[in-house]
């Protein structure tokens, strides 16, 4: 292959780029000075990849490399040269000028780089610009056509660096206008400086169809720029959104814009439902506002209209408020009360439901709901749907949206053979049908692993086998219409699902290229000090305080030694080389857990020290601080609920060979505890940790315990190998690495 690049680079190297014969140009020394400083920034660029070597690997794709090495250390240098021979720049001040703006375009680029606000290929693509754009300069010349014809991160660096071109002005409102373009949630932020620009009314339009709550946000205060700008606008929904700003629970109203602005409804028949205070604000009435609004505008997003209602998303939308008010007013009310026997006073909160706000309530709550309400919620619903309970009729009235959801969660709590036999056998066939199919259309993921992980938590081996069937039917169609996206996602779930049952003998490592789900080496887990570095993540709320003394009295002091800081325990075993570091569960409220973390993280960092496990100790909705925290790479991700597709996508992308532990409800302290202990332990003998044994061993221990609260819950907890979701999630990126 070495031919074929050096081929490549031969091409490259005769691309014109301000090129000069191989005539040394001798650089005065009033200018070295600059010329060192393009040097150095140079520099910077060579060592990015680790290296001193005057080139710059950001990848496997060699052409790539290739295209991006030229650009900056041959065509940077031959751009110097120009500098030096133009004739349009004459004085020694005027060529330091425009060496200066080689140096800030560099610059510029790496930052942003460093920032991860762009990707380091369209390095070539910017200096094509810049050229362009010198030469402009040199003959005073506008920059405007090629600010025009560049996309946003481009010409966002050149007008930053040409502040002195003659129509700087025109370009930078340009600029701002491919900004808003890309970022329309950003209009309202940063329209200031532009308020008097002719365009500035219609970005508001923009901003108000984009997010109509922040839109609302700004036009509280009318003497702002801002809020000039909204309340003189006469579009119709911005003008709604004005008059919004000024009526008392607004927030309460933005669900229903869009019937508010089609004469559907009234501020005031909504208003009987908010009221004018907590004490005759209706909550049964207003979710049940929110779900038969919610049936139809899912209506209007189907086909033929494919229509998006304005409040459909976004925070303060309708899908957000339903999910809100649903876990507020019957969720956390049922959840608080799963001590009680009664169950009469128990699901007393969810009795006025219909079967169709059950419904919402569920799917709305997947990662808050406990097994236990999860169960009581279930078989209320089949008691709504009367003596002759019929599933598919109850997934028509609600034009079957959330029903991957709904089906994945009957799945999870071994409640969905329950649910198939409500409807006739052709019909429940019909669903599962749909259920699999055109997972290769939705923007994401997210259905796909849906599917994924239900199968894991179907016992009904006929089930799991129409599954399979269906799966394997939907790929040759895939193959038979050359759609790639569904070739993959098909392909992968068929492998997957294969290996599940070990009678198959698939190996998923040889087959998909991911790395072991069975078990993890010891040498995997340690650094290159053969250190192996937890960290446990605490927050201080009411639970975490109460359950923290407990952590740390489980390490006893003959194997362990602790130690106490004022923001964290350190904790390192007296053999084996364990290090694990938790965060004390400080005042919350005060955010004095949030900075014992960020302290945390910059003493491992500034001690090289690097968790291979991480532990997340806390509700599902404190798991996106988590993972923001993460140092990246861990082997071992131990946490309670997942908390959906998103968390542990998020999860992935930045430990792409994580083995996950999960739950499907909030981590329990009495089973947390056994598993780190059955780590730590396996860790310090140096043996490999095989989940299949380690769950077995823990099976015994919980199958035994006398609380039926811990057998139900380790019931709850899935096991890497087990947990088909992250394992589709990491053959998926495998097989489009690089696209």
């Amino acid at each position: 292959m070495k031919p074929f690049y050096l081929f490549i680079l031969f091409i490259l190297a005769s691309l014109p780029a301000f090129a000069l014969d191989d005539t040394t140009i001798v650089v005065p020394i009033q200018r070295r000075l600059w010329h060192d400083k393009i040097n150095n920034e140079l520099k910077l660029y060579d060592k990015a990849d680790g290296k001193l070597d005057s080139q710059l690997r950001i990848g496997k794709n060699e052409t790539i490399n290739l295209q991006l090495n030229d650009a900056l250390f041959r065509r940077v240098k031959a751009l110097q040269d120009w500098v030096e021979i133009n004739a349009d720049i004459k004085t020694n001040n005027e060529k330091i000028r425009y060496l200066n703006y080689i140096e800030n375009m560099l610059r510029e680029f790496r930052l942003r780089w460093r920032r991860h606000e762009l990707n380091p290929v369209v390095f070539p693509d910017l200096l094509n610009v810049f050229e362009e754009s010198m030469r402009a300069q040199a003959k005073k010349e506008s920059i405007v056509p090629l600010i025009s014809s560049a996309n946003y991160e481009i010409a966002k660096i050149i007008t930053d660096v040409f502040v002195d071109n003659p129509a700087i002005n025109e370009a930078r409102d340009i600029v701002y206008l491919k900004f808003c373009e890309e970022n329309p949630d950003k209009i309202l932020q940063t329209i200031r400086p532009f308020a008097d620009k002719p365009f500035a009314d219609s970005l508001i339009v923009i901003a108000a169809k984009t997010n109509p709550v922040q839109l609302y946000t700004y036009a509280q205060s009318i003497s702002s720029p801002e809020g000039k700008l909204i309340h003189r606008n006469a579009d119709k929904l911005v003008k709604a959104v004005a008059d919004l700003s000024q009526t008392p629970h607004a927030l309460f109203y933005f669900p229903f814009l869009d019937n508010l602005l089609s004469g559907k409804l009234t501020i005031d028949s909504i208003k009987r439902f908010v009221g004018t205070s907590d004490t005759n604000y209706d909550s049964v009435g207003y979710y049940k506002l929110l779900v038969k609004t919610e049936i139809e505008y899912f209506k209007r997003m189907a086909p033929p209209l494919r229509d998006t209602p304005v409040a459909m998303f976004g925070p303060n939308g309708l899908r957000e408020t339903l999910k809100n008010k649903a876990i507020q007013h019957f969720i956390t009310p049922i959840n608080n009360l799963h001590e009680e026997n009664n169950l009469a006073v128990r699901m007393r909160a969810i009795q006025p439901l219909s079967a169709q706000g059950l419904y919402y309530m569920m799917v709305m709550g997947e990662n808050d709901i406990y097994t236990s309400s999860y169960k009581h919620s279930f078989s209320r619903l089949l008691e709504l749907m009367g003596s002759k309970p019929s599933g598919d009729s109850l997934l028509l009235s609600v034009h079957f949206d959330f029903f991957r959801k709904f089906l994945k969660m009957a799945a999870n709590y071994n409640k969905l053979d329950t649910f198939l036999k409500t409807m006739p056998p052709e019909k429940s066939e019909l669903v599962m049908k749909a259920f699999v199919a055109r997972l290769d259309e939705t923007g994401n993921l997210e259905d796909a692993v849906d599917v994924a992980d239900s199968y894991s938590s179907i016992n009904n081996k006929k089930l799991q086998s129409s599954i399979l069937g269906y799966v394997i039917e939907n790929e040759q169609q895939a193959i038979a219409q050359g759609n790639s996206r569904g070739q993959i996602i098909y392909g992968l779930l068929k492998s997957i699902f294969l290996s599940a049952d070990t009678s198959n003998h698939i190996d998923l490592t040889s087959v998909l290229g991911i790395p072991s789900i069975f078990e993890v080496t010891n040498k995997e887990l340690r650094d290159e000090n053969g250190k192996v570095v937890q960290q446990v993540f605490w927050y201080g709320d009411e639970d975490g305080k109460t359950f923290f003394p407990a952590f740390i009295a489980s390490f006893s002091p003959k194997e362990w030694k602790i130690t106490p800081k004022k923001e964290w325990y350190e904790i390192n075993s007296l053999k084996g080389n364990v290090w694990i570091f938790a965060n004390r569960p400080l005042d919350n409220d005060a955010n004095l857990d949030d900075s014992a973390q960020i302290h945390l993280n910059r003493y491992l960092e500034e001690n090289n020290l690097h968790p291979s496990i991480v532990v997340h100790r806390g509700h599902s909705y404190w798991l996106p601080r988590t993972i923001k925290r993460m140092p990246g790479d861990a082997k071992i991700v131990v946490l309670g609920s997942c908390g959906g597709y998103k968390n542990l996508n998020d999860i992935i992308e930045n430990n792409p060979d994580a083995h996950i532990i999960s739950t499907k409800e909030i981590g329990a302290g009495e089973i947390n505890r056994p598993i780190l202990n059955y780590l730590n332990q396996t860790i310090e003998s140096g043996q490999p940790i095989i989940w299949k044994n380690m769950w077995a061993s823990l099976g015994k221990l919980f199958s035994n315990d006398p609380s039926r609260a811990i057998r139900e819950s380790w019931e709850d907890y899935i096991p890497p190998y087990k947990n088909l979701g992250a394992i589709f999630i990491k053959a998926y990126n495998k097989k489009t690495e690089g696209e």
